[in-house]
């Protein structure tokens, strides 16, 4: 069971989080529909460019850095270890969160004076992953257990889960009337890869023994669930290729919903917000779920050799040993179907806009003003296995010209306190280009960043004022 782990904890050296603050509310990007589907919509209709229209990648850590292990400031790197081990938690946590747009529309619909209704449409592929760092463990391997004899240590401090999935979505927005706009978004998940280790229990003692120098007791209740992985370690002829043809459906399929609004409160100010992935994933095929459960008492290696013309060598003797270790635990192989729930989220933000544009003909305002700056403070919940993830943001926005926007972003979050954020979206004709990066204030090293989110898309944009 254990294997299956430590490529996701390699893997998460650098990690991830599914927060796009930047992205949430810059309503000129149609993929900010998928943050909130009851978000304000001032186009006619789109659509992505295949695999190019939304492509997102976002890294960091709770708690320590690459730079706080490798860099190169005269401190030994066993003392460096040292300080990661003792100074992480157990609720300190490495994920993974990437997303690749694979085709994605839309398009406005309702009477020729007042299409107030939208229609949009899409495919993605998600991979996302979360692993505990297991302080226990890490201390158990970094002191070994002759200094910590009658210390328990907890087993349950190993807590992840991983999945690769696909996502197909369809969502309907609708404007009712100029303060209340609200949409619904219905999925089908269909999951790739999946791996789940969080529920695990147990503690781990070494104490006095009676026929040996100690006893190492085990008190274990502990599984790890998967499914589609044992095409992976099993099928020699299994190929990248055959991923790729499970993306639409794997055959472990579930459903979801997002739901979302946009309230405007007058003229200047509104409140929006949206819960994503409310949903379930049922895992019934490619599935191979670990278990092992139960007390076990090892009473330890003997530390007396053979003697010499016994005929059994050392080697022989320490595989002995190894296999009698070994032997001691029972691990149970099913194949029982299980559920996954989706990581729930939560988006809110209360927004202030200001800044009249000017008619240039009269050099006078609209009846209807449009404005060029908006200010807010968003919210961001994420529901994970321990602990709900929360992040809060202000951030400015700004309509440079009608073909270009711009947001800035102040985060405080699970990762750091002075994550600035900035986006850009651009349109030359009905092409739409953007770009989104934070945590700019750590690129100046960024191997000393906790996290660095990078997103850009390209679309085509059918604008209201087109014919």
């Amino acid at each position: 069971m254990m294997r299956y782990f430590w490529p996701i904890f390699f893997l998460t050296g650098l990690t991830y989080t599914q927060n796009k603050q930047v992205l949430y509310g810059f309503s000129e990007i149609p993929q900010s529909l998928i943050q909130n589907p009851g978000a304000k919509v001032n186009n006619n209709g789109y659509f992505g460019i295949p695999l190019l229209s939304h492509v997102h990648v976002n890294a960091g850590t709770s708690g320590v850095s690459v730079y706080d292990l490798f860099a190169d400031d005269g401190v030994d790197f066993n003392s460096k270890l040292e300080r990661i081990v003792y100074d992480l938690r157990p609720n300190d946590f490495f994920t993974v969160n990437q997303q690749l747009e694979i085709f994605s529309g839309g398009f406005a619909y309702g009477p020729s004076y007042d299409k107030n209704a939208y229609i949009s449409f899409g495919l993605y592929q998600e991979l996302d992953a979360i692993l505990y760092f297991p302080k226990d463990y890490a201390i158990l391997v970094y002191e070994g257990n002759q200094n910590n004899i009658n210390r328990p240590f907890s087993l349950d401090h190993l807590n992840g889960a991983a999945e690769l999935i696909s996502v197909l979505h369809v969502g309907y927005n609708k404007k009712v009337n100029e303060k209340f706009t609200f949409g619904v978004r219905g999925k089908i998940y269909s999951s790739i890869i999946n791996l789940n280790s969080t529920d695990n229990n147990g503690v781990f003692v070494t104490r006095e023994g009676d026929n040996n120098v100690y006893d190492h007791v085990f008190d274990i209740d502990m599984s790890l669930k998967t499914s589609g992985l044992v095409n992976l370690t099993e099928d020699s002829d299994f190929e990248t290729k055959d991923l790729i043809r499970q993306i639409p459906f794997s055959g472990n399929l579930g459903l979801g919903i997002d739901l979302g609004f946009t309230y405007q409160i007058n003229k200047q100010w509104y409140l929006d917000g949206s819960l994503l992935d409310l949903g379930f994933i049922r895992h019934s095929k490619d599935v191979e779920n670990h278990e092992l459960e139960g007390d076990y008492v090892f009473e330890g290696i003997n530390p007396i050799f053979p003697e010499v013309g016994t005929g059994q060598t050392a080697d022989e003797y320490w595989t002995e040993i190894e296999e009698e270790f070994v032997d001691l635990f029972t691990l149970d192989t099913t194949t029982t179907k299980y559920t996954t729930w989706r990581p729930l989220k939560l988006n809110a933000s209360l927004n202030y806009s200001f800044g009249e544009k000017k008619d240039e003909a009269c050099d006078c305002t609209a009846q209807d003003p449009e404005y060029l700056n908006r200010m807010g403070l968003q919210l961001y919940a994420i529901k994970r296995p321990k602990q709900p993830q929360v992040a809060l943001s202000l951030y400015y926005y700004r309509k440079l010209f009608n073909a270009l926007s711009i947001k800035a972003s102040y985060t405080i979050d699970s990762y750091s306190f002075s994550n600035i954020g900035l986006g850009v979206s651009a349109q030359l004709g009905g092409v739409n280009f953007y770009v989104m990066a934070d945590n700019f204030l750590e690129y100046q090293n960024i191997y000393n960043a906790q996290s660095v989110s990078l997103q850009f898309g390209f679309n085509y944009i059918f604008n209201k004022n087109e014919n």
